[in-house]
């Protein structure tokens, strides 16, 4: 291409300013027949329906190949399969993501006919000795994978781009190994990627329109991107990462439309408001609706009981809470556990060390712990700090009472001073003091604060979480995972944080310790109890705040997690099942000329895109205007999609695994279009948006690859092909392969793969 020198255009005003500014149609074509006949004959309708259909045929064809295979849970079934018998038997669960996806799968099930019985314990249990319908379940992901395909394939055409190319970025995801093994299982990957096409797919038709703004079509693209967006958003926790990307984009068009030479505005303010409706309320009410769905199929208390406040876990029937909550009385002997943790509140009666091993002191007190199994060290005696009537309801231990704890064992009540704790130096050390000696009696009184309760509330247990504030240095009594020496027996530490209204410093009170020979008069008095009811906005503000809490919390080690930078590489991938005695196995990796293509296509743009900008700092313009819209905003937009469904797994701690990579990958698959796009034809098919009443004509032109790009085609798609039969027995968990076979699989060194055989040195 001849550099051209860049030509100072005159500006007549603010029509000529928004037909120039970006591309749109028009009825002035240049002559299409100096294109090679093969192009013409590609870019009828005819033609690419039947690339369409041909397409769609192979995506069908390789996801539901052997889709019975194998007959036990794979992976991640063992928790997304076991959410579906919960929505179907009612039981309330919890989980990180969102429930869209996971709700389809229970309306698959249903319709399959599952009634709801298997819980999918372990990865490798049967379906088929438990009679569970369980092609009907992963035919719902097999379907969205598949449809996939012909999405990326009219994201691209919507785009500009030709048949070939539309099919070459399709192909790419056709014949991936990672995006089949996700899409033959009951994960969501496969829900998520496709509504996240969708979403591409709708944004891009409503950019298409927008010389024709406020009108129905265009009124149409927009609440589509929004309800897309919804269910992209609703279908797994990183799906928040497309409305991102969708709302970066638009805050690029608003800040284009805010230029004065634009419009009034008024003018901004209508657009301002007709995005916020199609991609901020819809968007939201969609995904309200979700949880309201939820909320509404699972009413009976489940395994997610304990996860949620007491308030929220009373709303469920059956729950706990509801059968068997007591009222806490003084001189009740009590067991309280935290939280999070579960561990008991317990103490012993070995003391701390003298001496830490980073050389502080302590006091040498009685060890106060966390412990995890039952135990009569457990047991702690409500004593109060004011004088309290022998019957009646004065007994009954309230919210805002002061409180001393008696650790029953060891006749000691609970302490907390300012000494720093064993393994935090800025956290106060909790002990015991023995009852009869009064010289700390301030040192042992607590506040007991009931989370979110009102004035003389009672304590319950089970049903009223609270923090335990000490009365003088006001630091709340608090536990974290890190577990004390050897000295203290690995338990958990107790300490004093300085926060008194340190969320994690939430305990509850789990029963009420008679003698063998007591009654309790609480349970005969109690009548039967119904579910209470809890505004559906509380629900779902509490269950967004623990999806978050804990898939952030989501740090522990797992022998397949990998980090982002090894991702687009396929330096490793993940083995969801084996079977020993065939020695099959499913190891979800990509296709690797698939995944490389895309590697080197991202590389290209970012080199074609700096070259550019020099090129036009120096007053030359290497591109023309079309080709260089088309790289800007067509591929720019493809890139944008990539970064933001890519870069924030760096800022991450949780566990990573490559198939978070699966949305990036196919955004890389539409810049790899794109690239083979400019490297093929010095034109594009231009301009693509649809005219409006007062844009200006431009001379239509079009993209010529020429037979080349048929050619190309067809032999990166045999590449793909081979690569993907060759891996296939990976994707698919059969056939089984002997240890060297399965050695030869093994492309990169760094795949870790079952049944290897291992290599001996010759002699």
């Amino acid at each position: 291409m001849s550099l051209r020198q860049r030509h100072t255009l005159s500006r007549p005003g603010h029509e000529y300013e928004r037909a120039q500014e970006e591309e749109h149609a028009d009825d002035v074509y240049q002559n299409p027949n100096s294109r090679h006949p093969i192009e013409k004959i590609l870019e009828t309708d005819r033609a690419s329906t039947i690339v369409v259909a041909v397409l769609t045929t192979l995506a069908f064809a390789l996801r539901f190949y052997k889709i019975n295979q194998p007959d036990q849970v794979v992976f991640d079934e063992v928790h997304f399969g076991k959410f579906a018998s919960y929505y179907i038997q009612g039981e309330y669960y919890f989980d990180v993501h969102p429930p869209f996806a996971k709700l389809l799968f229970g309306l698959a099930g249903w319709f399959s006919g599952f009634d709801g019985q298997f819980h999918f314990d372990n990865i490798g249990d049967s379906y088929t000795a438990n009679h569970v319908p369980y092609v009907g379940m992963r035919a719902l992901p097999a379907i969205l994978g598949s449809l996939t395909v012909p999405v990326v394939y009219a994201i691209m055409k919507q785009s500009g781009y030709s048949t070939i190319i539309s099919a070459f970025s399709a192909a790419i995801i056709l014949f991936d190994n990672a995006h089949i093994a996700q899409s033959r299982l009951i994960l969501l990957d496969a829900t998520l990627i496709f509504f996240m096409s969708l979403t591409i797919y709708a944004y891009i038709r409503f950019q298409k329109l927008r010389y024709r703004e406020f009108s129905t079509e265009w009124w149409g693209w927009l609440l589509a991107t929004g309800a897309f967006m919804a269910c992209t958003w609703g279908s797994k926790v990183n799906g928040i990462l497309t409305v991102v990307t969708i709302g970066i984009a638009v805050l690029v068009d608003l800040w284009k439309l805010l230029d004065h030479r634009r419009g009034s505005m008024d003018y901004f303010w209508r657009h301002f408001i007709a995005r916020s409706i199609g991609l901020i309320l819809v968007p939201f009410v969609i995904y309200l609706s979700f949880f309201y769905v939820h909320f509404a199929l699972l009413p009976t208390s489940g395994p997610g009981d304990s996860f949620m406040s007491p308030a929220f876990q009373e709303t469920l029937s059956g729950n706990e809470m509801l059968l068997s909550s007591k009222e806490i009385r003084y001189y009740d002997t009590i067991t309280m556990r935290h939280k999070d943790s579960k561990v008991y509140l317990h103490s012993h009666v070995e003391r701390y060390p003298l001496k830490y091993d980073d050389g502080r002191i302590s006091s040498q007190g009685q060890q106060v712990t966390g412990y995890g199994h039952a135990d009569t060290n457990n047991y702690w005696q409500v004593y109060p700090t004011k004088a309290i009537p022998e019957t009646g309801s004065g007994r009954v231990v309230r919210h805002g009472d002061v409180v001393q704890l008696l650790h029953v064992n060891t006749n000691s009540f609970l302490l907390t001073h300012d000494v720093a704790s064993p393994l935090m130096s800025t956290n106060q050390e909790f002990t015991t003091w023995p009852k009869d000696d009064k010289s700390k009696h301030n040192e042992t009184l607590f506040t007991l604060n009931l989370i979110d309760a009102n004035d003389g509330q009672a304590w319950k247990t089970k049903s009223g979480y609270f923090r335990l504030v000490h009365g003088k240095t006001r630091v709340s009594m608090w536990t974290h995972s890190k577990q004390l020496p050897e000295w203290a027996f690995k338990q958990q530490e107790i300490n004093g944080n300085k926060n008194p209204t340190e969320k994690t410093a939430t305990w509850f009170a789990e029963d009420v310790i008679l003698d063998e020979d007591e009654e309790d008069d609480r349970v005969e008095s109690q009548p039967a109890k119904a579910p209470k009811k809890m505004n559906f906005f509380k629900k779902f503000a509490e269950l967004q705040l623990l999806m978050m809490q804990h898939n952030a919390g989501l740090t522990a080690s797992h022998p397949y997690a990998s980090g982002p930078i090894n991702w687009p590489f396929l330096l490793s991938g993940i083995s969801f099942w084996t079977e020993s005695d065939t020695q099959k196995q499913i190891y979800l990796i990509g296709n690797l000329i698939g995944w490389w293509t895309c590697v080197v296509a991202l590389s290209i743009y970012v080199g074609i895109l700096g070259a550019d900008l020099l090129a036009r700092r120096r007053n030359h313009e290497p591109i023309p205007e079309p080709v260089r819209n088309r790289l800007w905003n067509s591929a720019g937009f493809f890139f944008l999609v990539w970064g933001v469904h890519y870069a924030p797994f760096f800022l991450m701690s949780r566990q990573l695994f490559i198939h978070h990579y699966l949305p990036s990958h196919l955004a890389s698959a539409l810049i790899a279009g794109a690239i083979l796009q400019f490297v093929l034809s010095e034109t594009v098919n231009y301009p693509i948006s649809i005219r409006g009443p007062k844009t200006r004509a431009q001379i239509r032109q079009y993209s010529d690859i020429g037979l080349k790009g048929p050619i190309i085609l067809g032999i990166y798609c045999v590449l793909l092909f081979a690569m993907f039969a060759y891996i296939a027995p990976l994707t698919y968990g059969t056939p089984g392969l002997t240890g060297e076979q399965v050695n030869s699989k093994r492309l990169l060194s760094t795949w870790t793969l079952h049944f290897a055989a291992k290599k001996t040195a010759e002699v």
